[in-house]
């Protein structure tokens, strides 16, 4: 039937569940679990869950390696919680944020046996819905019924696991003129991908030719940096000065990618400056919450390029591996132009960490 959701549709319906603490339903061969986003969930929510069986916490192998705890299944540890484990110890092994005022969270029991597909789905969604990547799994029987009887979201691994590694279909859903600062001759295009996410925007800078390599940038939004001005990162003098420099040589595209936080979104990202405040580096930060140094997903400006015509850049970047990524899906990079902006007494150290961690040049 044509009203029949499909998996992306109850993607977008899973991530917004776990979002209201609402748990999700995911089934594999032979096995199922409840889940619940460790960050959103609530007592009661936690002890109704109980009801169904014991819960098993899943945890990425970077915040496991902050707790000392076991990751026997590589990338993710199957914590076992305490049989009288609250919600506050829940969010203590989640969230880093008292991590050195409380640094003794265990010792902490990883399970070694049975798979952990269903909890390396459930982290991933949990990342993928820019929460906190901590997910409580509590093991069912039965799968089907309980979320027919519930109105639980139901999804499974063979659905989940390749939608959630998928680039979701970019469509333009309009372009118009808009006179900037940096060039009257301004379009921004809006393009939505098909999965409900966040839209992402190309500004147009003159007439580029589409023969030849196009001066471009990928520059993920950065709320405090673009908007407020933040002296913590280059973000804002960076995308100031690529428009100028567009506009100055006529023509340019700056695809503005939301990705807040290296993908992580905003909320995180403000765990993660939050956790500098105590000492620790971007990077380090980013491992302290569960994440990789950086969860962005270049592939959207590839495409985004592809969409509007172009075939070889002249990318606008200090990061070589942005280079790679565009060769990677098929974009001919010319040339690497370099956007050494932005520096300040209160960014300085973390533009040394960019460069001695990312590679970034400098």
């Amino acid at each position: 039937m044509s009203l029949r959701l499909s998996i992306a549709e109850r993607l977008t319906r899973a991530r917004g569940d776990l979002r209201m603490g609402v748990p999700v339903v995911l089934a594999g061969a032979g096995e199922a679990a409840l889940v619940a986003a460790v960050e959103t969930l609530d007592a009661a929510r936690l002890a109704d869950l109980r009801l169904f069986g014991a819960p098993v916490l899943a945890i990425t192998a970077r915040r496991a390696e902050t707790l000392k705890a076991r990751a026997y299944d590589g990338d993710l540890a199957r914590v076992v919680p305490p049989a009288d484990a609250g919600l506050h110890w829940l969010r203590s092994v989640a969230d880093p944020a008292d991590d050195l005022r409380t640094p003794m969270k265990g010792p902490l029991q990883s399970l070694r046996e049975g798979p952990a597909d269903l909890a390396r789905a459930a982290l991933g969604l949990a990342k993928s819905a820019q929460l906190l990547p901590a997910a409580l799994l509590v093991p069912l029987n039965n799968a089907l019924p309980l979320a027919g009887s519930h109105g639980l979201t139901l999804l499974t691994l063979d659905e989940i696991s390749p939608a959630l590694a998928a680039l979701p279909p970019l469509e333009e859903v309009v372009s118009a003129r808009v006179p900037l600062v940096a060039s009257s001759a301004g379009r921004v295009h809006v393009f939505r991908p098909d999965d409900g996410g966040e839209e992402h925007y190309a500004i147009e800078i003159g007439r580029p030719d589409r023969d030849k390599p196009v001066l471009a940038r990928l520059h993920s939004a950065c709320f405090t940096g673009d908007v407020l001005g933040s002296l913590k990162c280059d973000c804002g003098p960076q995308l100031r000065a690529a428009l100028a420099q567009m506009g100055e040589e006529g023509a340019g595209v700056l695809l503005y990618l939301n990705q807040e936080g290296r993908g992580i979104g905003l909320a995180n990202k403000m765990r993660a400056y939050s956790l500098q405040d105590q000492g620790f580096d971007t990077v380090e930060a980013n491992h302290r919450l569960g994440f990789e140094d950086d969860e962005r997903d270049f592939r959207i400006g590839a495409e985004i390029l592809r969409k509007l015509g172009f075939s070889s850049v002249r990318l606008l970047t200090n990061n070589p591996k942005k280079l790679a990524m565009m060769e990677g899906c098929g974009l001919h990079v010319t040339e690497r132009v370099p956007l050494r902006v932005g520096e300040t007494a209160e960014n300085r150290a973390y533009l040394a960490t960019k460069a001695a961690k990312s590679g970034h040049l400098l």
